[in-house]
């Protein structure tokens, strides 16, 4: 996967654009309204969403790519980037007051999902927020090509994704705090002008102390 994402941040740079998802902009309200301060992006990609982010927490990203990182530090200066897989560790011992996940989790298998929310879990200070957002069952893709796992398609040649129902996502934050969850159609504007349409599921949790 770190060749695939190398290749596609050489040959297309900021592939999505500069605008971030809008859901940010809703991470950054629920975040201030907690007192949120830090923030662990995964998945960080070349810094869309971080540089929003940035504007307002001390933000650190996870990206295994270091292509991807490059054009990060350029675009988000403010952001502190590491290279590495959110599925190995993320950031040793170091703790986050929130972590804000966008469109990683549907990449992965469960056994994967679960443990890259579990990496998560341990990056949180006590009573930590994490705002995650994936492919929403509601998507015209969900059912497309080839089945892998329950939920789960090879809805592209060589790429699969898994979408989640409201149940099915609520039940990988079993033992969290749900705060909120919903849906949202994201846009995504390509640098080569194409437009697509997402339907995502987010969710907002906290980590309960114990």
């Amino acid at each position: 996967m770190e060749g695939y994402w190398n290749d596609r941040f050489n040959k297309e740079g900021m592939i999505w654009g500069e605008v971030p998802s809008k859901t940010v902009y809703h991470a950054i309200q629920i975040f201030k309204d907690n007192n949120v301060k830090s923030v662990l992006v995964p998945g960080s990609g070349y810094g869309r969403n971080t540089k929003a982010l940035s504007a307002h927490f001390q933000v650190e990203g996870i990206e295994m790519s270091h292509t991807g990182i490059s054009l990060a530090l350029n675009w988000d200066p403010k952001s502190n980037f590491f290279l590495g897989s959110v599925l190995d560790h993320i950031s040793g011992n170091k703790k986050y007051d929130a972590v804000y996940c966008f469109d990683l989790l549907h990449l992965f298998l469960e056994r994967e999902r679960h443990k890259l929310i579990n990496n998560c879990i341990r990056q949180l200070n006590s009573a930590g927020l994490m705002y995650f957002t994936c492919f929403s069952n509601e998507d015209k893709n969900n059912g497309v090509g080839r089945k892998i796992e329950d939920g789960s398609y090879e809805y592209i040649e060589g790429k699969f994704a898994h979408f989640f129902t409201e149940e099915d996502l609520m039940n990988h934050f079993d033992g969290l705090q749900v705060i909120e969850i919903g849906t949202v159609v994201e846009i995504l504007q390509y640098n080569d002008n194409q437009r697509k349409e997402y339907i995502l599921r987010y969710i907002i949790v906290r980590k309960l102390d114990r």
